[in-house]
């Protein structure tokens, strides 16, 4: 019986214009009537997540910033932070390459410090609670740091994820986009805060499903039950030879179908074993 369904949102469940479909709604809410929870699974930043599954918010449990931060009802269940002491060094390594350009990702707010209005652009459709800085530095200690997202136009497979890795030990990073790498804390990834999940809900592995279409979702993929980590047809090609359910592209609704198949098959209670804490 499944009873936490987790998706990633860009590639994967939103449409091909980057659009969270609303048949999403009632099935959450389906889900929900048989005792089973949706997660949101995403690099995406608690603030967005939230508007974006507003009319369902409180039945979503968010593993945001690609799962450096768990948020349930409002509340915080998991928090794996870039630690304070590791900031300045690593936005010194990022900034030596010019093409790079770093935004700081906190619980609450993004950080920018570029003067350029077409990278504001793309910043701000991304991160709804965003903020312009003098320098990033200046945010070390104000909040905790989720992850540092990293800009790189060239194609971050093609560079930055074949530099940064080297200049950057103690911390992981791992390409999130054509365009983008996140650096983070060893720790926070989906399939950590995934097994926490299963953890903080006491589930078995195999009542747990997930989607995805990035290497950020490997390891959500492989802490679901056998048979049920999938991806989509427009997934990355490594992606898809790592894991053999294959479903239809993100354009043609293939999470919103394979959903609607799962919910024909039995699920059973979870979210009312923690709805007090």
């Amino acid at each position: 019986m499944l009873k936490l369904i987790a998706s990633d949102l860009d590639g994967t469940l939103l449409d091909g214009e980057g659009r969270l479909p609303a048949e999403v709604f009632p099935l959450i809410e389906a889900l929900a009537g048989r005792g089973a929870l949706f997660a949101a699974a995403s690099g995406r930043q608690y603030a967005c997540l939230a508007q974006m599954f507003a009319p369902v918010a409180d039945k979503v449990v968010f593993l945001c910033e690609n799962g450096a931060l768990v948020r349930y009802r409002g509340k915080t269940l998991r928090l794996a932070p870039v630690p304070d002491a590791l900031l300045s060094g690593t936005l010194d390594a990022i900034r030596a390459d010019e093409a790079l350009c770093p935004i700081l990702c906190g619980t609450e707010c993004a950080y920018f410090d570029r003067d350029d209005a077409d990278f504001y652009a793309l910043t701000a459709a991304a991160y709804p609670a965003l903020q312009k800085v003098d320098d990033l530095k200046d945010v070390i200690g104000r909040e905790h740091v989720c992850k540092i997202s990293v800009y790189d136009g060239r194609g971050a497979a093609e560079h930055c994820l074949r530099t940064l890795p080297k200049k950057l030990p103690a911390l992981r990073t791992q390409i999130s986009g054509k365009v983008w790498c996140d650096v983070s804390a060893p720790e926070a990834n989906k399939g950590h805060a995934f097994a926490f999940l299963r953890r903080y809900f006491s589930l078995n592995i195999e009542e747990c499903a997930a989607f995805g279409d990035h290497m950020n979702d490997y390891e959500m993929l492989k802490e679901c039950g056998h048979g049920y980590a999938f991806v989509p047809e427009n997934a990355y090609p490594p992606l898809k030879k790592a894991f053999p359910n294959v479903i239809p592209a993100n354009t043609r609704g293939g999470v919103l179908t394979t959903i609607r198949t799962l919910l024909s098959q039995a699920t059973g209670p979870c979210a009312s074993r923690r709805q007090g804490d």
